[in-house]
């Protein structure tokens, strides 16, 4: 299975304020994402992290990746520092990438796009950055953990959520 999610920021104590991420502290915040992620991903699943994975305050990058199940791909954001993004932990990294899921063109990157590629054609865009306060709009999905129970969300479950904005 394929899921997605965005904006975990391990390690950065911001998103307890900004965020009202409901932990006392960031420990407590780790552990809760990442045994969230493990319930729901399994080993041999596929994961795009849509950017701000974690604060280098976290520790090491490829440390907190092993401790994470599947096969991870990074959007990169604008919290990524080269460290992250050059942890081996990734089987890729990119600032955007299109994927086909089935017959369903999915465009992702860290930020929401106002308009994107074949958007005319039915095409989606997954991003994070938003930290779910944006308005949604037709086929544009944040998959930031804000937005999503603070986990990682397969694709078939957002068409699942919101037959009527998808193609």
């Amino acid at each position: 299975m394929i899921y997605f999610t965005g904006d975990t920021h391990f390690g950065d104590p911001r998103v307890l304020r900004i965020d009202r991420r409901p932990f006392p502290n960031m420990v407590e915040h780790d552990d809760a994402l990442i045994a969230n992620w493990n319930a729901v991903v399994t080993p041999e699943d596929e994961v795009w992290h849509l950017g701000d994975f974690m604060s280098l305050r976290a520790g090491s990058p490829d440390t907190l990746l092993q401790r994470l199940n599947g096969t991870k791909h990074l959007i990169i954001g604008n919290n990524d520092p080269p460290e992250v993004v050059a942890a081996h932990g990734w089987a890729s990294r990119q600032h955007y990438a299109e994927l086909a899921l089935g017959d369903q063109l999915v465009i992702l990157c860290h930020y929401p796009f106002r308009t994107w590629n074949k958007m005319g054609k039915k095409s989606v865009n997954l991003h994070g950055h938003s930290h779910g306060r944006l308005k949604t709009v037709p086929r544009q999905f944040d998959v930031g953990v804000d937005a999503r129970n603070l986990k990682p969300i397969a694709f078939d479950d957002i068409a699942r959520r919101h037959p009527s904005k998808m193609p």
